[in-house]
């Protein structure tokens, strides 16, 4: 078993003249989930215009997202001010599911026999607090089983544009893997090689999606039931923001339906 990472569907879609560019995920366009991993044009159209144009008819669910590991039901985010968390999961069959990321992993997960929903913002310290495994445990409690469980990691940096320096390295393996040990593609503990490596003096790469899919099958997600995409937020200036290429407080849209 590996880290692969794939080409998603590209698709094109207009909007009062505005060209707005998504991408789809193989796994989950062919177990029929209505979802889609939008471009940075989707900011500029008002989410209501939005969901019509993409013909999705249900209630928009949206957060006010702080980098941590709470998870609410989508009815919770239908009360006057936007509730503080990093994931949704639907708890109606009426529910769109949006999240916002600008170089974090914008993650979907769906049952594909139960039909539940949920979508996550997960960057460095949405790992560290362990959101995929508080997510999955959920999807558990509700009576799925880990073979019907998909999931699809979203445009988001890769690991050569994740600059950190040493002492955040280790407080992440701290944080995410010697409290919790996890263990690598070959059977083996963890270390830090799998994950890291030095670019230049005092500046090292870390690879969030490669630890994510490991956080994955930790739950026991099938490899076969995941999709990574191979789109990095960093590079694709045409098409993505990106925190860290600019500073920016752009974000593009992600979603699922319910």
């Amino acid at each position: 078993m590996s880290f692969n990472q794939k080409y998603f569907q590209e698709s094109e879609l207009s909007i009062k003249d505005i060209k707005l560019k998504y991408y789809s995920s193989p796994i989950l366009l062919k177990n029929n989930f209505k979802h889609g991993f939008l471009t940075k044009t989707s900011s500029e159209i008002n989410l209501n215009l939005l969901s019509k144009s993409l013909n999705l008819k249900n209630n928009n669910c949206v957060l006010n997202q702080i980098h941590s590991n709470q998870i609410v039901f989508g009815s919770k985010t239908q009360e006057k001010e936007r509730v503080k968390a990093d994931g949704i999961i639907c708890d109606k069959h009426n529910q769109n599911l949006w999240i916002y990321t600008a170089d974090c992993m914008p993650i979907l997960f769906a049952d594909k026999k139960k039909r539940h929903v949920a979508a996550v913002h997960c960057g460095r310290k949405g790992l560290e607090n362990k959101i995929i495994r508080n997510l999955i445990k959920i999807f558990y409690y509700k009576g799925c089983s880990k073979e019907d469980i998909l999931v699809a990691i979203g445009p988001s940096i890769s690991k050569k544009h994740y600059l950190i320096d040493d002492k955040t390295l280790k407080d992440f393996y701290k944080k995410a893997v010697s409290n919790d040990p996890i263990l690598d593609y070959t059977g083996n503990l963890l270390n830090l090689k799998e994950l890291a490596e030095l670019e230049e003096k005092d500046s090292i790469s870390l690879n969030l999606k490669k630890y994510a899919h490991i956080q994955l099958l930790k739950e026991n997600i099938s490899n076969s039931n995941i999709d990574i995409s191979n789109l990095c937020t960093y590079e694709s200036n045409h098409n993505f923001y990106s925190w860290r290429r600019s500073k920016t407080y752009s974000r593009q849209w992600n979603f699922i339906s319910s």
